[in-house]
């Protein structure tokens, strides 16, 4: 619904704009025949060159057909990029994340082409923008550093591609899905359903967990202590029933026990197993798996130790020998 909604909304804010530009236009042809004075005022004011940069003169009337340019092309570049997606991408068989990056360099290139060609198209003289141009990289550079290094990071997120949308990454301590890559941050969102914007520069300049980068199987491992006198080889037939048993664990890559070694109070296994169904939610079914073992140990005898210590004594007071009898 949402999706369909939005060409009608587009449809809807540019007629709004045609009847309220229609509209100033008839009070402003009014005002002129009534007070010939204002519509002189008015042409000099809108036609006067306020500023020179280099040889770009800088009036009221350039300024505004920039603005409506801008707002035009901006509005032509979202409906293309949208076309392009709902036309074209959804229909082969790229990934959601190869979808999305084509999707956002294509807006960007077509916006900047556009951009420069308009200029050109209204009479502008690009090499008089160098001076602005220069004027704008050292304010950019000084002012604005934060956001061009996340735009500049964001671009080669796009076109590099070492995360992408729908990747189980982990930053730091954060943990969660990605759902959005935009021009100054990414969208993470975790298993509690909290959406975390990380700046895109920390994808680039920092350490970056990619769980889902080749496929999205992913390994759980389970570790499970045993009394001492269970039987290793009955320990193992037993995880790997429970493994075989769950239907979210994959039987490509195959199930396997690691015998860890022997504990303080147990003997120690571990339980690896894979899974594409429950990436986002590990925990879950590791408690499943926790469960049906603890079961399945009751039912074949296998008993789970608690904690024992045991106690040697080198040497006994006398006192104490004749008080325990």
């Amino acid at each position: 619904m949402i999706r369909n909604s939005q060409p009608f909304r587009w449809a809807g804010l540019a007629i709004l704009t045609a009847i309220v530009l229609a509209l100033g236009w008839s009070t402003l042809r009014w005002a002129t025949a009534a007070f010939p004075g204002l519509g002189q005022f008015l042409r000099e004011s809108w036609h006067r060159p306020y500023s020179i940069l280099g040889s770009l003169d800088l009036s009221l009337r350039l300024l505004a057909t920039l603005g409506v340019y801008v707002a035009l092309l901006w509005l032509v570049t979202r409906i293309v990029s949208r076309l392009l997606r709902t036309q074209v991408l959804d229909k082969t068989a790229l990934g959601e994340g190869h979808k999305f990056a084509l999707q956002r360099v294509t807006a960007y290139l077509l916006f900047g082409l556009g951009l420069l060609s308009g200029l050109h198209a209204l009479g502008i003289n690009l090499s008089s923008l160098a001076v602005f141009g220069g004027a704008l990289g050292i304010g950019l550079g000084l002012g604005f550093q934060t956001i061009v290094k996340n735009f500049a990071s964001g671009l080669i997120l796009l076109i590099e591609r070492p995360v992408k949308v729908g990747d189980r990454v982990q930053v730091d301590d954060l943990l969660g899905d990605i759902t959005h890559i935009g021009s100054r941050g990414t969208w993470i969102r975790t298993n509690e359903n909290v959406v975390m914007i990380v700046p895109n520069s920390e994808f680039i300049e920092g350490r970056v967990t990619n769980w889902t980068a080749n496929d999205r199987n992913v390994r759980i491992n389970v570790p499970v202590g045993v009394a001492y006198g269970s039987d290793p080889e009955r320990v193992r037939s037993v995880l790997m029933q429970v493994a075989r048993e769950h239907p979210d664990v994959l039987n490509e890559p195959p199930s396997d026990v690691i015998f860890e070694g022997f504990g303080d109070s147990s003997l120690d296994f571990e339980l690896r197993v894979w899974t594409a169904r429950q990436v986002t939610t590990p925990k879950i079914i590791a408690s499943d798996l926790y469960f049906k073992i603890f079961a399945s140990f009751q039912r074949e005898g296998i008993e789970i130790p608690f904690p024992q210590r045991d106690l040697h004594l080198r040497s006994v007071d006398p006192s104490v020998s004749q008080f325990g009898g």
